[in-house]
């Protein structure tokens, strides 16, 4: 899970995103440097934290992937608050290696391929446009709820009618330094371990 802070952009805030929501109709509550975020269903989408840098010890300018530590410093304020939320956020990586188990051509489309994608707990099916994708690849795959380097946020979709739960990932969307510039995602070798995290 990601949580963004950026104190020259929007000043010493905490932003813990957990679900998009209609700004015209969501509520704020603010307890100490805590405000949490509710929609008109009275369920958390969020929290921002004022005052980040005297709460906590791990910010970083930009996107902060939450570790168990991080997470322990955030509910020790809630806790200080006397906040008794359930903070319990999937802390699994969002970037992972995945292997290629199966492609075929997308019925609708004829740019597009239905991949069966095995990325260690489970097969996802991915909608991917690539030319360079194939059955065999070890590659990088964003899952559902994680954050690209450009600030898209992958949730599961249909194109053209099918099911798409993730994204093949390019080394230019990983952010890569030295990102190829031909069109296609990112093939690694066979000594990647599928399902363990990528970090970018």
């Amino acid at each position: 899970m990601d949580v963004f802070y950026n104190a020259d952009g929007i000043g010493d805030v905490l932003i813990i995103p957990l679900q998009e929501g209609d700004r015209y109709q969501i509520q704020h509550q603010q307890i100490g440097d805590i405000v949490r975020i509710t929609d008109n269903q009275n369920k958390v989408i969020g929290y921002n934290i004022f005052q980040a840098s005297t709460h906590f010890s791990f910010l970083q300018t930009g996107k902060i992937t939450l570790t168990e530590e991080m997470l322990a410093e955030i509910k020790q304020l809630f806790e200080a608050n006397r906040i008794d939320d359930e903070l319990n956020f999937d802390l699994s990586p969002k970037f992972v290696i995945g292997y290629v188990k199966e492609k075929r051509q997308h019925e609708n489309a004829d740019k597009l391929s239905v991949c069966q994608v095995d990325v260690g707990d489970k097969v996802l099916q991915i909608v991917c446009g690539a030319p360079n994708v194939a059955t065999g690849q070890h590659v990088v795959v964003a899952k559902a709820g994680a954050t690209m380097p450009s600030g898209l946020k992958i949730k599961p979709t249909e194109l053209r009618g099918v099911p798409s739960n993730g994204m093949i990932c390019s080394q230019k969307e990983l952010g890569l330094p030295n990102a190829l510039k031909e069109k296609g995602i990112y093939v690694l070798d066979d000594s990647y371990e599928i399902g363990s995290a990528f970090n970018i």
